[in-house]
C-alpha cells in the first residue's frame, strides 16, 4: 500500500492518528443565482456507507517484536506482544473528514510512554499493510490536551493550551469544550461569510482557478489554525550531527496572554508552533482583493506571528522551494502548524 497513516498529534502518554485518506468528500459546488456558502458550523457530511476497514499496528520503535515479522498483513495481525498496540475500527473515533484529501478513520490512542519513539503501520481490510510513520510521545511534564473532531474546525487535531476535560474524558472534543472557547470563532466566521457573500460569487469571476467556497474554507482553516494555538516542545536530540531545520516554537510565559481572545492564560509556560504562513497566503491567494485580506510581509514581520519558509521559499511570491517543502513528515518532524 503506497499511502501512509498519518500523525495529528501527540502528548505524553497520547497519540491521535489516522488511518491513509481514502473516499473522496462528495461536495457541490454552489452556483448563481443560488451562491449559498456553508455556516459557520459546519453541518459534517454523511461518511462513505461502506469505508474500508483500518487496522492500526504501533509498536516501541526500540521493540524488537515485529523484527523478524513479515510486513504481511497475515503475519502482522498475528503478532501478539504486550508492546505492540492493534488499533481496529471498534477501538477509533469513528470517520472524519480532516481535509480535502479524503475521508479517514481516526484512532485517540492511550497508554503510551512519555518521550518514546514509536512506529506506526496501516492494515487495510487484513490484506494491505503501508509504509510505516514514526511519531515521539511528548516529555512527562507536557500539559497540553489534544482538541479534535470539531465540526467547525476539521482541521484541528492538535494539543491546545486550554485546561483538559474532565473524567473519563482524556481530550477534548465538542462535547467538552467549552462553548465560549469557540461561540465567538463562529461569529467571525459568519461575518466574514456576510462580507464575502457581497461579490458577486458565481456571476463574476476574480480568478479563473478559485472562487467564494475556496475562499471561505481557506479563510476557515486560517482562523481555525490562529484561534486554537498548538502547543508542542522542541525535537529531542537524536545524535545526529546532521543540521535539521528547527521547527518554529515560540516560547509562551506562564498565565501570559493568549492570542486568541477567547482562551483563558494558560497555567504552565509551554511552546507554541507557529502557524504556517502558507496558512495566511493561501486565504491572500483564493479570497477576492476587494476583501483586503493580508499576510504579513515573510522578510520583514511574518516570523514574530508565523514559521516562515518551511513549505514555500519566505520570498514574497514564491511558491514551494521551502526548507522542508511540507509542514510535517512521515519521521514524525512538524516544523509549522498547518492547521
Amino acid at each position: 500500500m503506497d499511502s501512509y497513516p498519518f500523525l495529528g498529534d501527540t502528548t505524553s502518554n497520547q497519540a491521535l492518528l489516522f488511518s491513509p485518506a481514502f473516499g473522496e468528500a462528495s461536495t457541490s459546488n454552489p452556483t448563481y443565482p443560488n451562491y449559498t456558502l456553508p455556516a459557520a458550523n459546519l453541518s459534517f457530511p454523511q461518511g462513505p456507507s461502506s469505508p474500508p476497514n483500518f487496522t492500526l499496528i504501533i509498536v516501541p520503535t526500540s521493540s524488537s517484536s515485529l523484527a523478524s515479522v513479515p510486513r504481511t498483513a497475515c503475519a502482522m495481525s498475528s503478532v501478539r506482544a504486550a508492546d505492540v498496540l492493534h488499533e481496529g475500527p471498534a477501538e477509533s473515533e469513528g470517520l472524519w473528514l480532516k481535509d480535502q484529501a479524503g475521508w479517514r478513520w481516526q484512532w485517540l490512542v492511550n497508554g503510551l510512554t512519555p518521550a518514546t519513539n514509536y512506529t506506526v503501520y496501516a492494515m487495510q481490510d487484513n490484506s494491505k499493510v503501508s509504509s510505516p510513520i514514526n511519531f515521539v510521545t511528548k516529555s512527562a511534564s507536557f500539559d497540553c490536551p489534544i482538541v479534535h473532531s470539531l465540526p467547525f474546525c476539521p482541521s484541528i487535531s492538535y494539543a491546545v493550551p486550554i485546561q483538559g476535560p474532565s473524567l473519563p474524558a482524556s481530550a477534548h472534543d465538542t462535547t467538552t469544550l467549552p462553548e465560549e472557547f469557540y461561540s465567538p470563532l463562529l461569529e467571525v466566521l459568519t461575518n466574514f461569510t456576510v462580507s464575502l457573500t457581497t461579490f458577486p460569487c458565481g456571476r463574476d469571476m476574480y480568478s479563473p482557478i478559485v472562487g467564494c467556497a475556496d475562499c471561505q474554507q481557506a479563510y476557515r482553516r486560517w482562523l481555525c489554525a490562529i484561534w486554537f494555538p498548538r502547543c508542542s516542545e522542541a525535537a529531542p536530540d537524536s545524535g545526529d550531527s546532521t543540521q535539521k531545520p528547527l521547527s518554529a516554537l515560540q516560547a509562551q510565559a506562564p498565565s501570559a496572554t493568549p492570542r486568541s481572545p477567547s482562551l483563558p492564560p494558560f497555567p504552565s509556560g509551554y511552546n507554541a508552533l507557529l502557524p504556517c504562513l502558507e496558512t495566511c497566503t493561501a486565504v491572500d491567494r483564493a479570497c477576492p482583493i476587494s476583501l483586503g485580506f493580508k499576510c504579513p510581509i515573510p522578510r520583514f514581520t511574518a516570523k514574530a506571528s508565523y514559521g516562515v519558509g518551511y513549505i514555500d521559499t519566505g520570498e514574497e511570491g514564491d511558491e514551494g522551494g521551502g526548507l522542508t517543502g511540507t509542514a510535517q513528515d512521515r519521521w514524525g518532524n512538524v516544523w509549522c502548524n498547518l492547521g
